[in-house]
């Protein structure tokens, strides 16, 4: 695995040997021979034989004794033999390929050759034929020239294998040093590059980015072991792996997500074909979330996340931290009623009960399907449905006009109506007429219509419902969509999709760790002596005492008690009076705590504790905890070389270690152990489904959101908006916009400029 990495490393680093070959024969680190050339004493020690023809011969010097094979060797299996000599290769400056093999009667190989990958020739093809041929071919480059060296192994009594021959000899060029990091022996993507560049590709770092990181932690591009076109390719044969499995693999990993924790709860639907049409999934820490803070629930789609164009749908809501936090989420193929319905129906299985309110945009399908499926016939309390204020009031313009809506004070007016949360209901109809008669706009239909739906998403309607006021626009969602947007690609499949959207929780849910711990490490700095303020500070998170902060010392101004009754039965009954806000606050008979029974749960810091639903078992996780170790061996393994610096004495130390670890541990075996690249694929992405698909993958799908330019319809405002942000152009002479400088009236004949005529 990784060992093999160091030692390449550690070569480059500080290693002398195999220096590189060049044709000049006074060259040191060359021997070229050439008919009727006598070679010098110092070529003659390393010249075995040369031709009578005009050919020279090239032989690798500089290379260690215990890297160069030797006549009678032995080795235990082929693999060792075959990474030994590739090894020796990449010292030498060649590649190495596979020859042929010849077997016994038992199918046992008795003989193998190993050569030289410049050996044998490419087949002869006329310009004639080329041009014939109507079929465009790609343009290669051929780099056989019939060199001859190899090594052959022959199977012995003891049934391992030695070397039987060793030709050394090259008839081309080695490679020198600069471009020994091109050889496909130094280019092999380990274990540790591949899984180096899934885990770039699953927080949305591409390859070229992930090949730039990988040099710097290595220390240069000749130790990265790859060329970014090998990292590319590692992604292309990632995709392939994938292929028309996708739907069913990321079933099966729902199954074994269920199997290791009975609370990860998923359904998916197909169509009459088998093609997958809805998803919808929800881990034990979601269900646990949307039991704690699940009062109040944001529900928005967003596009361009797959490869199938699937919708993407997260239900939002606001934790104890007033962050973000994702309750479930799902993927549809359409936007119509029958998929909305379906996910709302799940939602509710899943949670076991209905928010109890939900903010979504306005689309009929999703009306529809709220009033439908988190209604009371089932049992259940019925959820409000509250549509986006923000979306409803972008439409001002476009539906009465940029001249009413920016040139006169009407928004003004109208924005003190709908924003307050503190009118009642007959105040904000009152003052809704009010405005719309000053400006002539009682049969407006638009209007008419917002006005027949204001208890949807005006706030007078919801400020006696408790927690109505946590959303009042999707802008919850808009949020977590630009959120999970840094995680996904428009060509990701769905089993990439899975990964990222698994990397974007673990970055939600971590910023949630972080933030508990603040507020429980932590003591927020009180503004009062009131021992009410330091019960807030002790009981609330850090974001929620602020609040109530301003609350308290916002009491010692705008309170007022106007009358107390008498004490009857332990009670007695205060009338208070806020100026700004009609609230109750108990300074002023002497209570020093929250009452627990008033108290809201979700907001304390132990707001998530004692839930019902069990947590996920960490053995599916066994992959990316390997991931972990083998890059802090990286990074330990770095420290050592920044450590050792440029002397050559430590470098020499560090190689030597390396080499004997990479014996001590690997032995004669490849790359992992024996770890295949289709074995290391499955263990990354999932196992390959045996037997039939049932589940296909799902079709591209068409939605409003998806970008299909030709079929969709661009409003007036969307065709403008795009005219205002093209730059303007203008003539270089006179800095007019109708025409440029090749016709600019005011230059003559002759090329000169001429003034206007004032």
């Amino acid at each position: 695995m990784i060992i093999s990495d160091l030692v390449k490393i550690s070569h480059n680093q500080g290693s002398s040997c195999g220096d590189s070959s060049l044709v000049n024969r006074g060259c040191d680190d060359v021997t070229s021979v050439g008919s009727g050339t006598v070679p010098s004493s110092q070529n003659e020690e390393s010249v075995t034989s040369y031709s009578d023809v005009r050919e020279r011969f090239y032989l690798p010097v500089n290379v260690p004794d215990v890297s160069k094979p030797n006549i009678n060797q032995s080795f235990q299996s082929l693999d060792q033999a075959f990474v030994f000599y590739k090894d020796y290769g990449r010292l030498s400056g060649f590649d190495v390929r596979k020859g042929t093999e010849k077997k016994d009667a038992f199918g046992t190989i008795t003989f193998k050759h190993y050569t030289c990958s410049k050996e044998g020739s490419n087949e002869f093809r006329s310009i004639s034929d080329s041009n014939s041929s109507n079929v465009k071919r790609r343009r290669t480059a051929s780099t056989r020239c019939c060199c001859k060296a190899k090594i052959v192994l022959k199977l012995n009594k003891d049934r391992q294998y030695f070397v039987f021959k060793f030709d050394e000899e090259h008839n081309h060029p080695l490679v020198d040093e600069s471009g020994r990091q091109f050889l496909r022996s130094s280019r092999e993507m380990t274990v540790s590059s591949r899984n180096f560049v899934f885990d770039a590709t699953k927080v949305n770092i591409g390859c070229s980015k992930a090949y730039g990181l990988m040099k710097e932690m290595v220390g240069g591009y000749s130790n990265v072991g790859a060329t970014l076109r090998d990292f590319r390719n590692f992604n292309r044969d990632l995709k392939e792996y994938v292929g028309e499995r996708d739907g069913q693999m990321l079933i099966d990993k729902f199954k074994v997500f269920q199997e290791s924790s009975s609370s990860f709860y998923y359904a998916y639907d197909l169509d009459e074909a088998g093609r997958l049409t809805k998803l919808f999934w929800a881990d034990a820490i979601s269900r646990r979330n949307f039991e704690v803070y699940g009062d109040a629930v944001s529900f928005d789609a967003t596009f361009d996340t797959n490869k199938y164009n699937m919708i993407f749908a997260p239900f939002i809501g606001v934790d104890k931290h007033e962050k973000c936090i994702t309750f479930a989420a799902c993927l549809l193929s359409k936007e119509d009623v029958t998929h909305y319905k379906w996910v709302f129906d799940q939602f509710s299985t899943c949670m076991g009960r209905h928010p109890v309110v939900i903010v979504t945009d306005q689309c009929p399908a999703m009306k529809i399907a709220v009033s439908s499926s988190l209604s009371s016939k089932n049992g259940l309390v019925a959820t409000k449905h509250r549509l986006c204020m923000w979306h409803i009031m972008q439409k001002f313009p476009i539906k009465l006009g940029n001249r009413l809506c920016k040139e006169t004070d009407f928004m003004e007016k109208l924005k003190k109506y709908i924003w307050s949360t503190h009118l009642e209901i007959t105040d904000f109809e009152q003052g809704w007429e009010a405005v719309i008669k000053e400006f002539n706009l009682e049969n407006d239909k638009w209007l008419t219509d917002m006005y027949a739906i204001r208890s949807l998403w005006i706030p007078s309607f919801f400020r006696d419902e408790p927690m109505f006021g946590l959303m009042r626009t999707t802008s919850r969602s808009e949020s977590e969509n630009f959120f999970f947007a840094q995680f996904h690609r428009q060509a990701d499949t769905l089993c990439e999709f899975w990964l990222r959207f698994q990397s974007a929780m673990e970055r939600q849910r971590n910023e949630t760790k972080r933030l508990d711990e603040e507020s429980k490490s932590s003591f927020p700095t009180t503004l009062s002596r009131w021992f009410i303020e330091d019960d807030a500070a002790d009981l609330f998170t850090r974001t929620v005492f602020y609040r109530v902060q301003e609350e308290i010392l916002a009491a010692c101004l705008d309170m007022q008690i106007k009358r107390m009754s008498e004490e009857i039965d332990g009670v007695t009954n205060f009338e208070i009076k806020d100026v700004k806000v009609k609230e109750k606050i108990f300074k002023q008979i002497g209570v020093t705590r929250f009452p627990r029974s008033l108290l809201l749960n979700r907001w304390s810091k132990i707001a998530d504790s004692g839930s019902s639903c069990d947590m996920i078992s960490t053995d599916y996780l066994k992959m990316e905890n390997v991931s972990l170790k083998l890059m802090n061996i990286w990074f330990d393994f770095r420290q050592v070389l920044n450590k050792a610096g440029l002397q050559m004495e430590a470098l020499e130390f560090v190689h030597k270690t390396v080499k004997q670890l990479s014996s001590e541990v690997g032995g004669g075996c490849t790359d992992g152990g024996g770890f295949s690249k289709k074995d290391h694929l499955a263990s990354l992405i999932g196992d390959q489904p045996q037997g039939e698909i049932t589940v296909l993958v799902p079709n591209v799908s068409k939605n409003k959101g998806n970008y299909f330019k030709s079929t969709r319809l661009i409003s007036e405002r969307e065709k403008a908006i795009t005219k205002s942000k093209k730059r303007i152009r203008k003539c270089k002479e006179c800095l007019a916009t109708t025409h440029d400088s090749r016709t600019c009236p005011c230059i003559n004949n002759h090329g000169f400029y001429m003034l206007p005529n004032i």
